[in-house]
């Protein structure tokens, strides 16, 4: 960036710079110097805005977890309305899209970014810890009114789902799978307990 020509939010335009590698090239191509080129900008500016490039990723991840949020007030509206399977297969989705998956490999490749989130408030694998809580505060509600069995171990059936459908995301090589696909995981793993409506 030439000298005395201001950024317009240069957090914003760095963690943006920073998705785009992770999604074009993976985590270990997420370099201070990759992320600032990308951004066209002088490094001196990530380091003007972030104590270091791991103080630097844990707020990027923090940002996408903090996406969650939006998610989780959707899909508390929509308890108790329309499919349970749609609804968990629209949020797996926008969970994982590309920028998601290559978030979660970005934590699970990173030691010092782990240690950081977890001193944050992050829970086993940051953002899939998030998304399994956000998954069982909807199931809850689900529960209670009467769509899932009473019985139903939320604890238990989050997590399934989040693993589940992980793994139909996690090749980046062939890229995300069809909706189809990722309903009929859902359909599966809450086969046993879901109630028609």
């Amino acid at each position: 960036m030439p000298t005395g020509v201001a950024m317009q939010d240069p957090r914003r335009q760095l963690f943006n710079a920073a998705k785009r590698i992770l999604v074009r090239d993976g985590p270990n191509a997420l370099t201070s110097r990759a992320v600032t080129d990308q951004a066209g900008c002088a490094k001196g500016v990530l380091h003007r805005h972030f104590a270091d490039f791991d103080a630097f990723l844990a707020e990027l991840v923090l940002d996408r977890v903090g996406r969650l949020d939006a998610l989780a007030d959707t899909l508390r509206a929509a308890a108790g309305t329309g499919s349970v399977t749609e609804h968990l297969t629209g949020v797996l989705i926008d969970v994982f899209d590309p920028v998601g998956v290559a978030v979660v490999s970005l934590v699970i490749s990173r030691d010092e970014l782990r240690a950081r989130l977890r001193a944050a408030g992050s829970t086993g694998i940051p953002l899939m810890g998030e998304a399994s809580a956000l998954l069982a505060a909807y199931l809850t509600a689900e529960r209670d009114l009467g769509r899932l069995a009473p019985d139903t171990d939320v604890t238990v059936l989050a997590p399934t789902l989040l693993g589940a459908a992980h793994l139909l995301f996690a090749d980046r090589e062939a890229g995300p799978p069809e909706r189809a696909a990722v309903r009929r995981t859902v359909t599966a793993v809450v086969a046993g307990v879901l109630r028609d409506a």
